[in-house]
């Protein structure tokens, strides 16, 4: 009588996928990005779409060469998506300087230093500021995006625009504020 052997299967399969490439996929990211946390969640990212399509991964012997190659999509994308959000805080930086009356220091390249003002911010002043400054939305029309009231949202923006101004006034990258 044969003794069968059971092949492994798709979650098995996957699973020494993983085992077998975690390592070298994360230095990979780690040359690349720097920064720890980003390169853990761009591995998790390329596992989650070699889950997603584990049913029809190339044959073994290719598969980490395929990994490579979606490590490498990953890491463009998220490359993309790094600079268009590097963009848009500079916009963002420019809009609530020309808003709250401080003086636009657009050209003098402190657009890195105005982001990090704004990361100094609770979320929801962030969300607030970045609603009107970016998305250039009305207190009223913020209100519909976050289902509050619309004098609700009036005082939470001029609260925001507020810290804002004393964040930036500590910083020293804010002139003197209009009355």
């Amino acid at each position: 009588m044969a003794v069968e052997v059971s092949q492994p299967n798709a979650g098995q399969r996957f699973e020494l996928l993983y085992r077998e490439n975690r390592t070298q996929l994360l230095g990979y990211f780690l040359r690349r990005v720097g920064d720890p946390q980003d390169a853990a969640d761009l591995l998790a990212h390329v596992f989650l779409i070699a889950w997603q399509r584990r049913d029809s991964l190339p044959p073994a012997d290719e598969q980490r060469l395929w990994l490579y190659g979606t490590a490498r999509n990953v890491l463009a994308n998220h490359r993309r998506k790094r600079s268009r959000e590097l963009s848009l805080a500079d916009e963002l930086g420019n809009a609530l300087a020309m808003r709250g009356g401080f003086v636009n220091h657009a050209e003098s390249g402190i657009g890195g230093e105005i982001r990090a003002v704004l990361q100094r911010l609770p979320e929801q002043d962030r969300e607030l500021l970045m609603l009107s400054g970016w998305d250039g939305l009305t207190p009223a029309e913020i209100a519909v995006v976050l289902g509050r009231q619309p004098a609700t949202v009036r005082v939470a923006l001029h609260r925001a625009r507020a810290r804002l101004t004393a964040l930036l006034n500590e910083t020293e990258l804010c002139g003197e504020v209009k009355a």
